[in-house]
């Protein structure tokens, strides 16, 4: 990790270190007993202001069962926010009372505003369509359980590539292995973003291709993952209704994949995977779910020791600018009070300049 003692984004791992979190997570499965006290007297504290089921218990279970406590909200009505409270006061104020603090909210870049301004590390626990850090170290423990390796797969992406954080978290993820190759099956309407496809697909020459239709490129696949089209991430109700039903998979699109195929779900789904599927050996999502318990207690206990060892923030890194303005109204920069509005040069050749909190370029 380069030196933070927060997770924000999944490249701040290093693949070595994701590898780490692999082997720490497969021993916490294999000998449990042996972490139970290894957080004693320390509490996590969990910020959902975001509503949510596997992530939120997922980091519950983690700390109680290395000996932890925890203490926290599950939604923003039940916080001061409520009242207008600012992202930064809030963690100023708990992480007085916390060790370590899991944060979801709605607004993209929020966890790296927390991060400036908290005591304790900060991991990331999504932040609307940007990020999903921990998600995707779930997915990755599944992925080297299921099949054993990270190199050489072809990976299916499908449903709604444009706002699934959990989707943009893997892509960057995946990016730094060999033989690696996407599939993007996606309506025209929920692509996956300009930015996740340059900046870790194109600039990295990993073969990919885009696909309004699954049942075509099933047989080529070694992973699919399926997401849900979130009707919390759309502005128009009409286009939500139009798209929902974009991809379900059934038992008929089953028989054209792979025998060892794959069958991946950050949850919660509605309708998009056939509740027959669920008896399918393929179909690894609940095993996915019990996943993200072990991959989340590994992770706090490298943050837990990182920052005991390293307590000095990291500062902002790159070549800066503060006269731009974030037209991205997803951002927390369009709300949070007085946050100065920070974008940094990420092509210097095309002179591309991005908000360091939701990565949109400047207009």
């Amino acid at each position: 990790m380069n030196r933070m003692n927060h997770l924000i984004d999944i490249l701040q791992l290093s693949p070595e270190e994701i590898m780490e979190l692999v082997n720490t997570a497969c021993d916490i499965i294999d000998h449990p007993a042996a972490y139970a006290h290894k957080c004693d007297g320390k509490i996590l504290a969990t910020l959902f202001f975001e509503p949510s089921t596997r992530t939120r218990l997922s980091f519950e279970s983690a700390m109680l069962s290395l000996g932890g406590q925890v203490l926290g909200f599950s939604s923003a009505s039940s916080s001061s926010s409520a009242k207008g409270e600012s992202v930064s006061d809030t963690i100023r104020t708990v992480s007085c009372y916390s060790d370590i603090i899991a944060m979801r909210h709605p607004k993209e870049g929020a966890p790296l505003v927390a991060s400036r301004h908290s005591l304790v590390p900060i991991i990331n626990a999504g932040d609307g369509g940007h990020n999903h850090p921990t998600q995707t170290l779930t997915d990755l423990l599944t992925i080297h359980r299921e099949k054993g390796r990270f190199d050489d797969l072809t990976i299916g992406l499908c449903g709604d590539l444009k706002f699934g954080r959990t989707v943009h978290s893997l892509v960057a993820a995946m990016s730094r292995y060999t033989g690696i190759r996407f599939v993007l099956i996606s309506p025209e309407e929920l692509k996956l973003p300009r930015y996740v496809k340059e900046q870790y697909i194109k600039s990295r020459n990993i073969p990919y291709i885009q696909s309004t239709s699954l049942d075509e490129v099933m047989p080529e696949l070694d992973i699919l993952y399926m997401t849900r089209v979130q009707r919390e991430r759309f502005f128009n109700e009409e286009d939500y209704l139009r798209l929902k039903d974009s991809y379900i998979l059934d038992t008929e699109k089953m028989k054209l994949a792979k025998e060892k195929m794959c069958v991946l779900h950050p949850l919660p789904r509605v309708n998009e995977i056939s509740v027959a599927v669920d008896d399918d050996p393929r179909a690894a999502y609940f095993r996915q779910a019990l996943n993200g318990k072990y991959m989340r207690m590994a992770l706090i206990l490298k943050l837990l020791k990182q920052a005991q060892e390293n307590p000095a923030r990291e500062p902002i890194r790159g070549e800066l600018r503060y006269d731009l303005v974030c037209r991205n109204p997803r951002c927390i920069s369009a709300t949070e009070q007085e946050l100065p509005q920070i974008f940094r040069l990420t092509d210097k050749a095309a002179g591309i300049h991005r908000c360091i909190y939701c990565e949109h370029i400047a207009e």
